[in-house]
């Protein structure tokens, strides 16, 4: 007879492989959000450490929606502390002077993202990555939920935090954006 104890412990092995699983996408999704491999990185591990701390106990059932749930929270904060960062810099530029150089153009460029790099067969992969990036960043976690994770439209706007017609909208534009951004390639 299985004990609380043994549910425990097999809920504690099934929440890495469940993390696992799902890290990979979540990295792209933060990834394409920020443009920045690593506060694409950060914002991952953020959600990652967050759902074990909060809701490992949780029905392994529920664990997607609710790390995706996190995963998009964070996204919407990062770009948050963006738009404030960026008015920070703009109000503060005429006392740094002119002759001081912005830190973030000193960063070297993510080489991962140069068509060269990418083999004839990727150059499909490397548009649709610069298609996703490209778009609005409600588009883009509403497509990247429902196309990527499979999540229904209820579900995508539990996600986003948002009205399901809302979802249903984001992601109607985020389809008709990539499809003329990707039309050539048929």
């Amino acid at each position: 007879m299985a004990t609380a104890a043994d549910d425990d412990r097999a809920a504690a092995q099934d929440l890495p492989a469940f993390l696992a699983d799902v890290e990979g996408r979540a990295f792209r999704m933060a990834r394409f959000a920020t443009g920045n491999r690593d506060d694409a990185l950060e914002l991952v591990q953020d959600a990652m450490m967050k759902l074990v701390e909060k809701y490992a106990d949780r029905e392994p059932a529920e664990w997607r929606p609710l790390f995706l749930t996190i995963l998009q929270s964070r996204i919407r904060d990062w770009h948050r502390r963006q738009t404030v960062r960026k008015r920070l810099r703009h109000w503060l530029a005429p006392f740094l002077g002119d002759g001081e150089e912005d830190a973030f153009a000193r960063l070297p460029a993510d080489a991962s993202w140069e068509p060269s790099r990418r083999v004839e067969d990727g150059q499909f992969s490397a548009r649709l990555d610069a298609a996703l990036a490209a778009l609005p960043l409600r588009q883009q976690q509403a497509f990247l939920l429902r196309a990527w994770e499979g999540l229904d439209s209820a579900r995508t706007a539990a996600a986003m935090g948002c009205a399901v017609t809302s979802a249903k909208t984001h992601y109607a534009r985020a389809l008709q954006r990539l499809r003329d951004e990707l039309e050539d390639l048929k």
